[in-house]
This record gives C-alpha cells, sequence and structure tokens, in this order.
C-alpha cells in the first residue's frame, strides 16, 4: 500500500539516517531555494500575491517573506500566507533547482511551507532544530520525487505541472514531520494534500506558473495541520483506484519506488541552475555563450550574424518554442529569445529575462534568425548549434555534450555561492546578502530554525537611503545593458570554460 509505505517510511525517519551527501545536497537546496526566493520577490507576481491576500485573510505575522524590504508588519505575515508568497517568489524566475529524471523542483514547496512552520512554531510543535528541519526536508523532497519518478512522464506528458501536483504531497509529509503525526495522521495528510491537485502546463510563461508552487506550499500545510487536528481522510489517498495515481496518470509504478525510500536518494540528484529559464533551454544557452566568446576572439562581429541554427531534444520545443515572447517571463520559455540573448551578451542572467530585453528591437532581430530542428537522438541536457556569417563562409559551430548544471557538469560551491549573492544583493545589498549566505547554509546547525528571523528581522529593516541607491544602481545596470546592446562588439568578457575561476566570475556575472 503506497500511502502507507511513505507515511511509515517518513515517521521513522531520522536525522541519524541521513548520509553525509544527503546533508550537504540539502543544505545546497535550501540556500539555493532561499535565494531564488528573496531575488524573486523583486518580482510583480509575489506582490500582487501579497497586496491581494495579506489584507483580507492575514493573521498574526509570524514567518517572514524573505525579500521584504519593508517594514516588519511587511515583512512578516501569517504562516500559510508566507509559504504561498516564498513559494512564488522562489519560482517566479525559473531560477530554482532540478530533479532531472522528473523535471521536478523540489525544494521551492517544501522549504516555503517548513521555514514557516518552523518560526511560527505552533502549540505542540515545539522548537524546530536544524536537523529536525533537515529530516523533515529530506523526506518532503524524497515523497515528491519518488512519486513524480512513479508516474513520469506519462503525468508530465498530458500537461500537468509536476512540481505542484507532487509538492503539495512533498509538503504535507514534510510538515507532517515537524508536527509529529504519527502513522496514520500523516496518511491522511497524504490524501488531503492529493485531493489538492494544482498546476498545468499552459500556464508556463505567465505569473500563474509560480502560483503553483505557493499554492502547493499553502495546501500541503494546511493538509498536515487539518491531519494532527483529527481531519480524516482516505488512508489509500494515492493508490486507491480513484486515488491520486489513477487520476492523474496512465501510468504508476509507486510500489517500487517507495520501496527504494532511504536506499536511493533522490535529493542526491538534485541539480542548480545556472540560468533562470527552462531548463531544457540551458544547453542552448551554454552553446550560445561559448559562440560569443569564440566570435568575439575571432574579431567577428555579432551584428554580421546571418543566421543560428539549432538541433535540439524534442522537448525543448514542446515546452520553451514561444517564437515571439512578449514578456520576461514569456522569454523564460523561448528557445528563440535564450538563444539571441546568449549569443548577444555572452550571459543569461535575470537581466537577459526582462519585458524591456525581450521586446529590444535588436534582440528580436536576432530571435528572429533562429531556427531549431528537433532529434530524438539529442538527450536534454545536449544541443548542437551553429552560426552562420553574412559573408556567407564563415561558420562557428558548438557540441553540448552536457549544460553546465547537469549532473554531470555540476556548478561549483563557489558558482552557487555567486548566483546567491547576485540575485540576493540587488534586493537588499551586499552586506545583507552575505549576512543572509551565512544564515542558510548553516540553517542545520541551527538549535532553533524559528530564530533566523532575527537575521531577516535586519534584512527587512533597509533604509529608504538603501533602497533609493538600489533603485539608482539598477537605472545604471539598464543603462549598461542598453549600450551592450547597440554595442555588443565590445563585450569583450570570456563568459566560460577554460578553468573554474573563469566560470564562476564570469557564468553569472555581477553588476
Amino acid at each position: 500500500m503506497a500511502t502507507l509505505a511513505l507515511a511509515s517510511w517518513a515517521t521513522n525517519l531520522t536525522y541519524a539516517n541521513l548520509t553525509s551527501g544527503v546533508i550537504d545536497a540539502a543544505t545546497k537546496s535550501i540556500y539555493n531555494w532561499a535565494g531564488c526566493a528573496i531575488g524573486g520577490y523583486a518580482q510583480d507576481a509575489p506582490h500582487i500575491a501579497q497586496n491581494t491576500t495579506q489584507l483580507f485573510f492575514g493573521g498574526p505575522p509570524t514567518s517572514s517573506i524573505l525579500g521584504s524590504n519593508g517594514s516588519i508588519s511587511e515583512g512578516f505575515v501569517d504562516a500559510q500566507l508566507a509559504a504561498f508568497i516564498n513559494g512564488i517568489a522562489g519560482h517566479v524566475d525559473d531560477y530554482d533547482d532540478t530533479h532531472l529524471e522528473t523535471i521536478i523542483h523540489p525544494a521551492g514547496t517544501i522549504a516555503s511551507a517548513l521555514l514557516a512552520v518552523a518560526e511560527w512554531q505552533p502549540e505542540g510543535t515545539g522548537v524546530v532544530s536544524g536537523q529536525d528541519f533537515m529530516t523533515a526536508f529530506v523526506a518532503g523532497v524524497e515523497a515528491e520525487c519518488k512519486l513524480g519518478l512513479s508516474v513520469y512522464p506519462e503525468h508530465y506528458d498530458v500537461g500537468w505541472h509536476i512540481t505542484s501536483t507532487t509538492g503539495s504531497i512533498g509538503v504535507a509529509v514534510a510538515v507532517g514531520k515537524v508536527l509529529g503525526l504519527d502513522t496514520t495522521r500523516m496518511q491522511h495528510a497524504i490524501g488531503v494534500a492529493a485531493t489538492q491537485v494544482v498546476g498545468m502546463q499552459e500556464f508556463f510563461g505567465s505569473m500563474t506558473k509560480s502560483f503553483h508552487v505557493g499554492r502547493a506550499a499553502q495546501g500541503g500545510m494546511l493538509a498536515a495541520l487539518l491531519a494532527q487536528n483529527g481531519f480524516t481522510s482516505s488512508l489509500q489517498g494515492l493508490e486507491a483506484q480513484f486515488g491520486w495515481l489513477h487520476v492523474v496518470s496512465t501510468r504508476e509504478n509507486a510500489s517500487a519506488y517507495f520501496d527504494q525510500l532511504g536506499e536511493i536518494w533522490e535529493i542526491e540528484k538534485n541539480t542548480y541552475k545556472p540560468f533562470p529559464c527552462g531548463i531544457v533551454m540551458h544547453p542552448t544557452i551554454d552553446g550560445c555563450i561559448q559562440l560569443h566568446n569564440e566570435t568575439l576572439e575571432n574579431g567577428n562581429s555579432i551584428s554580421s550574424i546571418q543566421s543560428v541554427n539549432l538541433r535540439v531534444n524534442p522537448e525543448v520545443l514542446v515546452l520553451t518554442g514561444k517564437t515571439d515572447p512578449q514578456t520576461g517571463l514569456e522569454g523564460k520559455f523561448s528557445i528563440y529569445h535564450a538563444a539571441a540573448v546568449g549569443l548577444l551578451f555572452g550571459q543569461a542572467t535575470p537581466t537577459e529575462f526582462t519585458d524591456e530585453i525581450v521586446r529590444n528591437e535588436t534582440v528580436v532581430s536576432l530571435r528572429n534568425k533562429v531556427n531549431v530542428t528537433t532529434d530524438p537522438g539529442i538527450a536534454e541536457d545536449q544541443a548542437d548549434v551553429s552560426i552562420t556569417f553574412d559573408d556567407g563562409s564563415t561558420t562557428l559551430e558548438k557540441h553540448i555534450e552536457h549544460a553546465i548544471g547537469s549532473l554531470e557538469n555540476p556548478m561549483t560551491e563557489e558558482e552557487l555561492k555567486t548566483k546567491f549573492l547576485d540575485q540576493v544583493s540587488r534586493v537588499i545589498g551586499d552586506q545583507r546578502a552575505e549576512k543572509a549566505y551565512d544564515a542558510f547554509v548553516n540553517l542545520g546547525n541551527m538549535s532553533d530554525v524559528g530564530k533566523v528571523k532575527r537575521q531577516l528581522e535586519i534584512l527587512t529593516c533597509s533604509s529608504s537611503m538603501f533602497l533609493a541607491l538600489a533603485s539608482l544602481q539598477e537605472a545604471s545596470t539598464q543603462f549598461q545593458l542598453n549600450a551592450r546592446v547597440i554595442k555588443e562588439e565590445k563585450v569583450s568578457q570570456p563568459l566560460r570554460r577554460d578553468s573554474a575561476a573563469s566560470r564562476t566570475a564570469n557564468a553569472i556575472p555581477r553588476t
């Protein structure tokens, strides 16, 4: 019985069961998520969600909105709203982690809910230590990823957003673990979460995609709290004839994957994005960045490119085939835009996926020169990229065997730190970004994770002067970006790939 098997394993899991590799992967997943949640709060989606919900639905402000730079009243909301807003913020940039076998982004749903509960510490929960937090986090990640494996690819291919459909169940397991649910109540929590299926791929490229993650975090937390207080569900919510597994997929193999719980750790397969967009585009971006550098090194001009030809996995056009994106969010799901910015700017940071850049005439012009051919023989982390110049005789080619950020070519710890600081410093400043990094890297060592909000109180109390300076910095960055668009030939930063130092310094440029 799949539901019982998952509930039993989760309730019996202890910190001592976690290997050093699992703990390391969990730590990276958590601070990578925190960076995305703080950086992503600069987007419109979390603000709209917060302004819409806080006034009418907010309870006592117990839990942090990580990226808030306003007053304490703005930086803290009730636990369920914190899970919702941080879930949206952590996913809206599409910069979060990825379990490549399922394309699940596992940390966002789990961490958003767990941190909110740890800060709230509902009656009967007691202090949530770093080890408690890590154990619950791993339990939730394993639950959602094993569940995803049991229905992938059929579940995904029919159009479900697998991050949120499995995420609410993972959250119920994680929060249920922190709440100390027994096996039966954990089964009820899983059932309540399973009935809250949310997320379809139609909404990729819009704010609603990140809503899926926030809602899953919120719904999974609610499921665990309801079960704690005696709310009942089906004890076979996953495997029953009309349960989750059979309703959302034409195939399932949950029993086989749940038998691997604690033996094969899915969190150790987690990967981290170097580029803030759909992960199937990363090999193309990697190749285009390298061709950008090679073009300049050869003394050629990016503006003289006549055509760009891509050979990619068929899934690339299914997920990221938007030919004429009009917003930054749509650009994150356009292989044409991804190739254009990689070639033009030699990088693909959040700056290259803004509304302004997506509509820029130079970007649009190069985007229209991109031709895409699909080939099932090309793996999802591979791509062939070639560019031809207007003299007709010069062609540059690049084959990407394993894109940066893949399991075979992972981001280094230094690159992950650079990514964190780059996102976070844009929102809260360099000094506070360093403090935030230290806090989340060491979260597992805390005696009380709820005390992390003492660090966050410092982060949320920014002055109006800092906000003004941040605004000026943003304007300066945009001015410099526009200059690069006009005179791309002068961009001479080698992005990568000759050394780890060049990868760290240039793969995710600081501004």
